[in-house]
């Protein structure tokens, strides 16, 4: 009996304590995994807030009126930005758990505005970077700046009454952002073909990282992966010569586009670069995403066979 009760009060206490740390590890466990997510999320929306406000913080001599407007934008922008990221399940943001295509498309957008924005600024406090960068954007935007390009279109969008001045910064800044999308764009086609994205993060879920794409819309989810895949390719493809196209026949019905602003030059230039390399990178991911299926389903046909093989025999 002695013995007995004291195992009785030896087993007691330490049962309890491996309960009472079971249960007071998982609270803690999950609390840093809200806390991580938060500050990613945090983090972020701070970045993007950065990113729009980036020319207000370069440019000389905004106007307030201006300045309190991007103010704004960029509070928002970081407030839809943490609300995404700060959520289990994506609802707008496409390969949120695939990096880094997110991380590129962010990088290659804040270098261009960045060093757009110091491109506008050298003309008025010019420095040994802004130098740099309006050498390289006039090297690159004189060679792109041949017929039917989407540099000479972009420059034959302006008015014909507009300033040199303005056509030449117009030439320099689709010259650099040109360079950073296609530089952009190889890095991401390498990541794909040599480094094996995504399939090397780990497990891949598709419909976690396709938020937008809806698999019971009909048909095949296979064909449908690849027709998007294709038709974001043909229009990223496109877009360079379709938008200065379109808003140099739509001149005639509304005022003509101005970028006397530097804001607006900014802005303009761009969305101009960042939307069609932007759209090429999804069709390439969305054909890998359609391939890692293909194979998948390739595997399981063939394990399937094989199966039904081993039995009838």
């Amino acid at each position: 009996m002695g013995k007995n009760e004291a195992a009785l009060r030896n087993t007691g206490p330490t049962s309890w304590n491996k309960h009472a740390t079971k249960h007071r590890g998982w609270p803690v466990w999950k609390g840093r995994k809200l806390i991580g997510r938060m500050t990613g999320a945090a983090l972020r929306g701070l970045l993007v807030a950065l990113l729009i406000a980036t020319p207000a913080l370069l440019l000389p001599d905004v106007a307030v009126d201006s300045s309190q407007i991007t103010v704004l934008v960029a509070l928002l922008a970081a407030f839809l930005t943490f609300v995404e990221y700060n959520s289990n399940l994506p609802s707008i943001v496409e390969f949120r758990d695939a990096p880094p295509f997110n991380r590129l498309r962010f990088a290659s957008l804040f270098f261009t505005v960045f060093m757009l924005s110091a491109i506008i600024k050298g003309q008025s406090d010019p420095t040994v970077l802004t130098g740099a960068l309006t050498s390289i954007g006039t090297i690159i935007g004189n060679a792109i700046d041949f017929p039917f390009s989407p540099v000479r279109l972009i420059v034959l969008m302006l008015p014909e009454n507009s300033d040199a001045e303005v056509v030449r910064s117009v030439r320099t800044s689709a010259g650099l952002a040109y360079l950073i999308s296609l530089i952009a764009m190889t890095a991401f086609l390498v990541l794909v073909r040599v480094l094996g994205w995504p399939s090397r993060q780990g497990a891949f879920n598709v419909w976690v990282n396709l938020p937008l794409f809806d698999p019971t819309a009909g048909g095949d989810v296979l064909y449908r992966l690849q027709r998007d895949a294709r038709i974001n390719i043909a229009l990223g493809f496109l877009l360079p010569f379709i938008i200065p196209a379109v808003v140099k026949g739509a001149a005639d019905l509304i005022d003509p586009i101005t970028l006397n602003n530097p804001q607006t030059l900014i802005w303009t230039i761009s969305a101009w670069a960042f939307l069609p390399a932007s759209m090429i990178m999804r069709g390439i991911a969305m054909g890998k995403v359609a391939d890692m299926i293909e194979d998948k389903r390739r595997r399981t046909y063939a394990n399937a066979e094989a199966e039904a093989g081993f039995q009838t025999a």
